[in-house]
């Protein structure tokens, strides 16, 4: 593809993963761009998400991988296809950085950390012409269809070529996601699918004051969850003063989310020992145990203590306790009810936003010529495990493709939306 003349300017809409990837193909290819962002400095989630070890994608085979997006995998797909992992894995490595796969199949740098990545990439943005303008905030359109733009010094009107919306969902409003940007395509007659949280942690009814203060920020390790009629996943998470949270959790979130949605309320079954049968289970606590504590018993047949053991006195009955194959049946399918989500600010990512079907091929609005989006503020969810990064790249590049060709073949007057 032949470059467009390079007097074409385009602004980009937050610095985020996909609005700096947009950058980097667009000035790549000759266009002025300037990305604006209402934070003090680009990427704060980015990093955030770095923290604790920055896992950009993953490994694992790429029909699996696609399938990681669900209902949205095959609206994903051309996308993914563009820029796969392995692309993004080459890509990273072009800015100097080395990556391993870890025993799980997630990919990381090799220094697990996001800030050097986001430096050699900035820097190479700058180097290709990139004006990065921060604490610039997007309020919308004038009448002539100019942007207008908020900073420190009061408000400006920006005119563009063709924009770029990348402003991502509703979690972590304090690095920049708050979902502001909803009214102002809705009130230029964009559906937007409602913001929901996605990879979240859920409430229940109300722990005992016990369980509580004792256990509420403890792991339960080596568990397994299910949905009624779903095949269980194991892992771990972790027990809240309000309910649960954690990694396991977070696999399960847009299935129970939807279920709660559904039917009010979504009850998980929880396996405190996956790798043992409940026959054996059954066995183990039939054997006499004489004067010692049931709390004991579990302990010496089963190594079930701890958080597990509190969890299980919470929810099972005393009659439970009373009948071997009773808590064998209590300790593989523990049911537990929730009630909601925990709030989409603290979601690690969040579902809903722009339809695709609000979108044509290049990911630009279908309401309104020349303006784009891309990231997380299009309708998709995905699990953690380099997914969601994985996606925000790809979606930023395509819909900088898009732009591309949509600026050579429509030659557009430097306003619209």
């Amino acid at each position: 593809m032949s470059p467009p003349a390079p007097t074409y300017r385009v602004a980009i809409i937050g610095g985020g993963p996909a609005g700096l990837m947009a950058a980097e193909v667009l000035s790549g290819a000759g266009v002025a761009v300037d990305l604006y962002d209402a934070m003090p400095s680009v990427g704060r989630k980015f990093l955030l998400a770095g923290v604790g070890g920055m896992n950009i994608t993953h490994a694992e085979d790429y029909s699996a991988f696609v399938g990681r997006y669900g209902e949205r995998a095959e609206r994903l797909r051309p996308l993914l296809d563009a820029f796969n992992p392995g692309a993004l894995r080459e890509w990273i490595h072009g800015l100097g950085i080395d990556t391993f796969v870890g025993s799980s199949g997630r990919v990381f740098p090799t220094d697990m950390k996001a800030a050097p990545l986001l430096r050699a990439w900035l820097k190479r943005l700058r180097e290709n012409g990139v004006r990065i303008h921060t604490r610039q905030r997007w309020l919308g359109w004038d009448d002539h269809g100019a942007l207008r733009i908020a900073g420190p010094e009061g408000e400006t009107r920006v005119d563009a070529h063709a924009t770029l919306l990348a402003l991502g969902g509703g979690s972590w409003a304090r690095l920049g996601s708050d979902g502001a940007w909803v009214p102002l395509l809705a009130a230029r007659g964009v559906a937007i699918a409602p913001l929901q949280p996605a990879n979240c942690g859920f409430e229940v009814a109300g722990w005992s004051a016990h369980l509580r203060e004792k256990f509420a920020g403890a792991p339960l390790k080596t568990v397994s969850l299910a949905l009624p009629g779903v095949t269980p996943r194991k892992g771990e998470f972790v027990l809240t003063a309000t309910g649960i949270e954690g990694s396991l959790v977070y696999a399960l979130s847009a299935q129970i989310r939807d279920t709660i949605n559904r039917d009010g309320v979504a009850t998980v079954l929880l396996d405190l020992l996956p790798d043992r049968t409940q026959s054996q289970i059954a066995s183990a606590l039939a054997k006499p145990r004489g004067s010692q504590s049931m709390a004991k018993h579990l302990h010496r047949q089963l190594k079930l203590d701890g958080v597990k053991a509190a969890l299980l006195r919470e929810l099972a009955d005393a009659e439970t306790f009373q009948d071997p194959q009773a808590l064998a049946t209590a300790i593989k399918a523990m049911p537990i009810r929730l009630l909601r989500p925990r709030p989409l600010d603290e979601a690690i990512s969040s579902a809903g936003g722009v339809p695709f079907d609000a979108l044509d091929d290049n990911l630009m609005l279908q309401r309104l010529p020349g303006v784009f989006c891309s990231g997380e503020m299009l309708d998709w969810e995905a699990p953690t495990g380099g997914y969601l990064l994985t996606a925000c790249f790809a979606s930023g590049r395509y819909a900088a493709e898009g732009m591309l060709r949509w600026l050579q073949t429509e030659e557009p007057t430097a306003t619209q939306g």
